[in-house]
């Protein structure tokens, strides 16, 4: 009877603990799949910018393809700052941190660091007109640098060779405020990495570069300390395939080459001819520009005229676009010193080298292309992508073809081609100034934009407040 007794208690045990199980089985959750990367990032324009036609920045498209190699949507997660980047990563917010961050050794303490993305010297920014420092013991002010950043560390080495070096930290701002208010005379100097200066002096020529504080600096991603075995393995991969394929080195030409040469005198010219001449001519462009985006077709007028509709060359070329007697006959243009035809003639021979231009030159480098072709003919940029095949080079490739149009020049080269001699150098230098005549006016619409929708909101909540008030003298009207 005991043992009847010990075998049905047992039955009894193991068929509740079976149930136990089951039940908990049933209430346990699948697991979650992941289907998107979140990328913390700062604003800035060699990081991250949203404009009128879209987004942009060295740092957001190397996401968007990592995304695209782990097969996952991008989120690109602004934050104001530095710091709050950080927070993000440790609470798991974000998975990484994209923001045009410096390799130093706190971060190496604090993170994981992603492989160099590309390097930049840390320089001192003062205003022109300010004596020029030989070294950061000779200021006449302290140093005004963002709080969090690869600077703070930069100043805490130099002060141990500079005991009387003085700095502050803004949280709240980034190299490009602190830049402008440099610009401004607000403050007397700041540190900005080179790549964030060459890009901010198109716009605020005033400011100088002094002495280099620190060379070379890898700029890096950062991944958590804890439980990022398997994204580090997966970004190594990545980088190591988008290095091999040049994409580290497209990305390095699109945002950073071109704005390297730097003249004071026409930057300044330029940016007095977008409110005084552009203005005459914008409605124009718009409406002409089809395919093209309408800056880019002003830019490159400026480049050959500097919006003079009545722009006459040796050569033969005249007008707003400086368009050649036969090829404002191709485009159907009587009167090439009559400004809306010459626009107008411009835009359709740039269209139309656009598509003549073969299909395996990417769609975000086909204008570069077209350009060089609009200066120097298309024939010799044909030339000059045949050479380029022939030397090794990718031919479709804007960072390899301005390395051999200048060979045009030589006649080594150009007696090889079918069309000769061709002034290659100059058309890099036509195509380089061109792009950084279309980022000033990307930058001035972007920021007469924020200009609107400050004031919009300004006169919103004037309404409100005027509204509130009429509300509240109705109230108080009412008898007692």
């Amino acid at each position: 009877m005991k043992k009847l007794l010990f075998v049905l208690l047992t039955i009894t045990v193991l068929a509740a603990c079976q149930k136990v199980s089951v039940e908990q089985t049933q209430v346990n959750k699948a697991p979650i799949v992941k289907t998107t990367l979140t990328v913390g990032t700062l604003y800035g324009s060699q990081i991250f910018i949203t404009s009128g036609q879209g987004e942009a920045g060295f740092d957001y498209e190397m996401a968007l393809r990592f995304a695209d190699f782990l097969e996952l949507d991008l989120e690109m997660k602004p934050y104001p700052n530095i710091g709050e980047l950080y927070q993000a990563l440790d609470k798991g917010d974000i998975d990484l941190i994209a923001a045009g961050l410096a390799d130093t050794q706190s971060r190496r303490e604090k993170f994981r660091l992603g492989p160099p993305l590309y390097r930049v010297d840390q320089v001192l920014v003062y205003k022109q007109g300010t004596s020029i420092p030989k070294d950061v013991s000779q200021l006449e002010d302290k140093i005004t640098v963002i709080t969090d950043s690869s600077f703070v560390e930069t100043l805490s080495q130099l002060q141990k060779m500079y005991p009387e070096l003085l700095w502050s930290q803004e949280k709240d701002k980034d190299s490009e405020e602190l830049m402008a208010m440099i610009a401004r005379g607000e403050i007397t100097y700041t540190i900005a990495d080179s790549t964030t200066f060459d890009i901010n002096r198109r716009f605020m020529p005033e400011l100088r570069a002094g002495p280099i504080l620190r060379e070379k600096q890898a700029i890096v991603w950062l991944l958590p300390p804890n439980n990022s075995d398997r994204l580090m393995s997966n970004l190594l991969t990545f980088w190591h395939n988008e290095k091999r394929s040049g994409t580290l080195a497209h990305l390095n030409e699109k945002y950073f080459a071109h704005v390297k040469r730097f003249d004071y005198v026409d930057t300044r010219a330029f940016l007095r001819a977008i409110d005084n001449k552009l203005p005459k001519y914008k409605d124009k462009f718009q409406y002409y520009a089809g395919d093209i985006d309408w800056r880019k077709l002003a830019a490159t007028a400026y480049q050959e005229s500097h919006w003079n509709p009545n722009a006459r060359s040796p050569t033969g070329v005249r007008g707003l676009m400086m368009l050649t007697l036969p090829t404002a006959k191709q485009v159907g243009i009587a009167n090439r010193l009559d400004p809306e035809q010459s626009i107008k003639g411009g835009a359709k021979y740039l269209n139309d080298i656009l598509v003549r231009l073969p299909d395996s030159i990417p769609e975000n480098q086909r204008m570069w292309f077209a350009l060089a072709s609009y200066n120097i003919g298309y024939g010799h940029v044909e030339d000059a992508r045949k050479l380029a095949q022939s030397m090794g080079l990718n031919p479709s490739a804007w960072r390899d073809l301005k390395e051999v149009l200048p060979l045009l020049q030589k006649r080594k080269y150009y007696k090889r081609t079918r069309y000769g001699y061709a002034r290659g150098n100059e058309a890099v230098h036509y195509v380089d100034s061109i792009r950084r005549y279309y980022d000033t006016l990307v930058w001035v619409d972007n920021q007469n934009r924020l200009i609107e929708d400050a004031n919009r909101q300004a006169d919103e909540t004037q309404m409100v407040e005027l509204t509130n008030g009429e509300s509240n003298e109705l109230v108080g009207a009412q008898p007692q």
